[in-house]
């Protein structure tokens, strides 16, 4: 799965905001070429990987520290998905001080779709009711399965095809207890190295919070920008990324 990450409103949270739909395309078309030209026997998917709830550092009217994006701004994200042949959507959720339990529901209508996804991003899943940003929160292997199980609930009733469930880590404390994530035959979860900078570090990331606790499938992320930050001077190549062992299934692009 190759993805494109951001929001619709914003042009710092990745390419889905800083572009126009058509540029935006190309690109992602363009490196799921290199992929392809790296490993011709592994098909690449193109997943519009869009962050449907964003974290915030105020409580709001719910108190909730967290955003919904409006259907409207979902629908265009399936909507681009659709144009691009096998295209799939991953929905992001930053939950602040929400649950999964409030918030899945209120996603289940495309969540029930065939071809949409959903990532947890631990980061911004407040546990101690600090303010999302100012610490780096986490998702517990309870919360996990509450994920999959209520995916896996919805590939049941609709009859459809097995969904994927990325779950975002660069901190041994994102993730704990890895050990009792239980997978599902209706959901394929996907452990993602999310941490940004220059190649050694986000090398070591991988094998350091990633390899020693596997679920499944593993992931690694690409940020454009702050992969470049000095003392940083390239980004990572599918070349690169193809050597580690496991090999990434995963590759999100920010």
């Amino acid at each position: 799965i190759i993805a494109y990450y951001g929001n619709f409103y914003s042009t710092k949270m990745g390419v889905l905001g800083e572009y126009p739909e058509a540029q935006m395309l190309s690109m992602l078309a363009a490196e799921q070429r290199k992929w392809e030209a790296a490993d011709p026997a592994t098909p690449t998917v193109p997943a519009i990987n869009y962050i449907a709830i964003t974290a915030q550092s105020l409580p709001g009217r719910e108190n909730r520290y967290m955003l919904r994006m409006p259907d409207t701004e979902i629908d265009k994200a399936v909507a681009i998905a659709n144009k691009i042949p096998n295209g799939i959507v991953i929905l992001d959720i930053q939950i602040g001080h929400s649950s999964l339990a409030y918030e899945l529901p209120l996603l289940e209508k495309y969540l029930a779709m065939p071809n949409v996804h959903l990532g947890l991003d631990p980061e911004f899943h407040m546990i101690g009711g600090e303010v999302p940003g100012d610490v780096i929160g986490s998702f517990d292997a309870q919360d996990i399965n509450y994920a999959a199980e209520y995916m896996a609930n919805l590939v049941r009733k609709h009859d459809l095809p097995p969904k994927v469930l990325i779950v975002h880590r660069f901190t041994q404390r994102m993730v704990t207890n890895y050990q009792n994530i239980k997978p599902l035959p209706e959901v394929q979860i996907v452990i993602d190295m999310d941490g940004w900078g220059p190649p050694t570090l986000k090398l070591g990331t991988y094998r350091q919070f990633i390899v020693p606790e596997p679920v499944q499938f593993t992931g690694f992320k690409i940020f454009y920008k702050n992969d470049l930050k000095p003392p940083s001077q390239r980004l990572l190549t599918p070349g690169d990324l193809l050597k580690l062992t496991p090999q990434p299934m995963f590759i999100q692009y920010q």
